[in-house]
């Protein structure tokens, strides 16, 4: 038996992909490359010594999902294919839910059809909107999204949850990120975004490197005590086994399945603790020594003031917590950072 990884060469995909080794799971990877990179594939290899079964192609390509379907003995699917940037998604509502929605429809049709109906769902934060209280737990209702990235990720969700309704035999969890950041320890695998990246971390390696000049800080007028935005940051390592937790809570275990409940779960995945963008540049500094110059711009549209959130249904269901801190996430992403300036192209 093993697990289909849509989106596997991805910066939270190849980290499953590792952690999923770990635990004894075999995988198959799609991945169309759109947005991540051949050479993580052979990094994964590398770092877990086995080799991965790879379809370069897209969720949307019903004849490939079949084909990879019926040549594979797989019994659950984690879904991170996806496109992933806020600003992006304002800019270019439509190739959103073309890619995240429509490529999302398709794909779970031939899954269905296949008979795998166990389904892990990178979902995130952004569907709980702006609420007026923290932190957030999962019994809070999905709110008004403030990004196209944030509605295909809900919408997505409702049509897990509908599917469900209507397939006793259909399974998904819904793990709701909050800020993944970091990197292998290895420093052999990371976050490589392309262009001028969206994120916070990535954006602060990459001037510690050189390779930008300085760190634009969206916002200053924020009702926080900085004035800057807050974010529950966590390390990309604790996200990936936090998959492996929800695999196992399903029944779907490395030698195969043991009976479980159906239906819809959701999680949230984070520390349940808030640091401000102020906070994490001053701990990345004080964490690797190294100055990380900045200077306030806008707001970018649709950020929100402050997200966190409570994760401890996770650790009472699943028995997952995050245990990597601020520090930890600081150094492991300017490990990957200064040993790959260039990222995978490098």
């Amino acid at each position: 038996m093993a697990i289909l990884v849509t989106g596997g060469a991805g910066y939270i995909g190849t980290h499953t992909l590792v952690e999923l080794s770990k635990a004894g799971y075999e995988y198959v990877v799609i991945d169309n490359f759109c947005n991540s990179d051949k050479k993580a594939i052979e990094r994964v290899e590398e770092l877990t010594g086995k080799s991965i079964k790879l379809y370069e192609g897209d969720i949307a390509d019903c004849e490939l999902m079949d084909k990879i379907l019926k040549e594979n003995n797989i019994n659950a699917c984690m879904h991170f294919a996806g496109l992933k940037a806020v600003g992006e998604s304002v800019e270019k509502p439509l190739m959103y839910f073309k890619n995240n929605v429509i490529g999302s429809i398709k794909m779970l049709d031939v899954l269905i059809k296949n008979g795998v109906k166990k389904i892990i769902f990178s979902s995130s934060a952004t569907v709980y909107g702006e609420p007026e209280t923290m932190p957030i737990t999962e019994g809070f209702p999905k709110g008004e999204t403030t990004n196209p990235y944030g509605r295909t990720k809900s919408i997505f969700e409702d049509i897990l949850i509908d599917t469900s309704k209507a397939d006793s035999e259909m399974t998904a969890v819904l793990l709701r990120y909050f800020n993944p950041v970091g990197a292998h320890e290895s420093g052999r695998i990371g976050e490589d975004p392309e262009g001028i990246p969206n994120n916070l971390m990535p954006y602060i390696t990459q001037v510690a490197v050189g390779k930008r000049d300085i760190l634009h800080v969206f916002g200053d007028d924020y009702d926080t005590p900085d004035c800057s935005g807050i974010r529950d940051f966590i390390h990309v390592t604790d996200l990936a086994d936090g998959h492996v937790k929800a695999l196992k809570k399903i029944g779907v275990l490395p030698d195969g399945e043991v009976p479980a409940d159906t239906g819809v779960i959701i999680y949230n995945l984070g520390t349940g603790k808030g640091t401000s963008v102020l906070e994490l540049v001053k701990a990345f500094e004080e964490a690797n020594g190294v100055k990380v110059p900045y200077e306030i711009t806008d707001r970018r549209p649709g950020d929100v003031a402050v997200m966190y959130c409570d994760a401890s249904k996770a650790e009472k269901e699943m028995g997952w917590k995050a245990e990597r801190n601020i520090e930890k996430m600081c150094a492991d992403a300017w490990n990957w950072q200064k040993n790959n300036p260039e990222g995978y192209k490098g």
